[in-house]
């Protein structure tokens, strides 16, 4: 996107006042979407973003300016502004020799800049359709298509230059029934790094009526029950909550702030010797997989916890930088107009050995979440709230009547410590869009089914 010499003489551009360390980022970004709702077309878009990002360092000082002008003035006098809100200077200049790093492909089959709009407006039609098949009671649908195509480009000080071309696709279909326990709504979508070929893999036709079944099986649901119990949560349903709780807690700048109940902790038994925590940016076609991450590190896979024990935290460049070690690959950032900070790639608990059936079968009186929905969470305590967009009763080890209204209430360490039955059926649950300090950057997350001994469930029964 921009050749080494330019970016060279931008980098000694951004030293030549006194920076100890800089960086350029370049991003063009190409996106369509399309939405569906009630049977009409209401929205159909598409759009590029292309621009840099500058970033000095001094010191404890950052200076950064980003600019969508992509000539050599451009940059250069990005450059000098971030340079000069890095420090006042004492002149100079400075040579930097770059060293192209190869990516890793991804191998995407279709790029969806090649497929027609009306295609895409094809699945849309389809999933409606397939939907309002699934019952009289289905009064709403609206369906979403997405698909991004992100080239980057990360060049520093170091001598590091290093490119990537990130392409994901969305789907995803809402649904609402009406009945006599008032409107209920349904939802699934799919995402991975992958182009248009996704849709050889799934059928938005199946995800319409998997969102319509959950609809509609909630105008059956009694209202959840209140108290401590333990709570059984299904394969691929719960990996947000291990995300929000107990993944942001592990990013070192929340740990350099003490911002972190985590925070001191490494090579401490913080969770059931059942659960081995990973962040993993390297999943082939995960939502959250990277080649590299926004500050041009390769993607790893990085163990947090294993066998319970702490064992690492997620970094970036700042932050390792300063602990005097290597980056985890977790530098990332929402697009060049942004700092990069430390985030989670794809976040999951691995295969424990029960069978998944053993686990409702050991329970005699709980819960059963097959799909978490939005939360809140405090990173500093690990307290959080999540809604229970699918669960069930579980009854005499048996899985019963469906739940509504009812949420879980809880710490994230503590359910680390009370998980006491880990399914061997793990996998990966649906897309998702990290938020933190205004940025948000793809995620995926996943867990097998496992079992939490105690957890208070906040229900409306009697």
């Amino acid at each position: 996107m921009i050749d080494e010499q330019t970016l060279q003489r931008t980098l000694g551009a951004a030293l030549a006042t006194g920076g100890e360390w800089a960086e350029v980022f370049v991003e063009d970004r190409r996106h369509t979407g399309a939405v569906l709702d009630d049977g009409r077309i209401e929205d159909m878009s598409s759009g590029r973003d292309r621009g840099a990002g500058i970033r000095v360092v001094r010191g404890e000082t950052t200076g950064f300016a980003h600019t969508s002008d992509l000539s050599e003035q451009g940059l250069r006098l990005a450059a000098e502004a971030a340079a000069a809100a890095a420090s006042r200077g004492d002149g100079g200049t400075r040579a930097v020799d770059l060293t192209r790093q190869a990516a890793r492909p991804h191998g995407v089959r279709t790029l969806p800049e090649e497929v027609a709009k009306a295609a895409k407006v094809e699945l849309l039609g389809r999933a409606d359709e397939a939907a309002r098949a699934a019952g009289g009671e289905i009064t709403q649908v609206m369906a979403r298509y997405g698909d991004t195509r992100r080239r980057i480009l990360v060049a520093n000080t170091d001598g590091l230059l290093a490119e990537d071309d990130q392409v994901r696709t969305l789907f995803s279909v809402s649904c609402v029934a009406d009945g006599d326990t008032g409107l209920q709504t349904g939802r699934e979508s799919i995402g991975r790094t992958v182009g248009f070929e996704l849709f050889d893999a799934y059928d938005v036709e199946d995800l319409a009526r998997r969102a319509a079944r959950r609809a509609l099986t909630k105008l059956g649901a009694v209202p959840a029950p209140s108290g401590s119990m333990p709570v059984v949560i299904g394969k691929g349903g719960g990996g947000v909550l291990f995300h929000e709780a107990c993944g942001h807690g592990l990013e070192a700048d929340l740990v350099a702030k003490d911002a972190s109940v985590f925070a001191g902790r490494r090579g401490e038994l913080v969770a059931s010797p059942l659960v081995t925590l990973v962040d993993d940016g390297t999943m082939s076609e995960e939502w959250g997989a990277i080649a590299i991450d926004d500050e041009g590190r390769p993607a790893q896979r990085n163990v947090l916890i294993e066998h319970g024990v702490l064992t690492d935290y997620m970094w970036d460049h700042l932050r390792s930088r300063k602990e005097g070690r290597a980056s985890s690959g977790n530098g990332r950032r929402q697009s060049y107009q942004h700092l990069p900070m430390v985030r989670m790639t794809n976040t999951y608990i691995g295969n424990g050995t029960d069978a998944p059936d053993d686990i409702v079968a050991a329970t005699d009186r709980g819960v059963f979440v097959a799909q978490l929905g939005g939360g809140q969470v405090n990173t500093a305590t690990g307290d959080f709230v999540f809604g229970m967009t699918e669960a069930y009763l579980i009854e005499d080890g048996r899985i019963t009547a469906p739940i509504r209204d009812g949420n879980l209430i809880g710490n994230g360490p503590e359910v680390l410590r009370d998980i006491d039955m880990l399914g061997d059926d793990f996998e990966m649950g649906g897309p998702g869009t990290c938020g933190k300090d205004g940025q948000g950057v793809p995620v995926g997350d996943g867990t097998p089914t496992l079992r939490v001994a105690r957890l208070t469930v906040g229900g409306t029964a009697a």
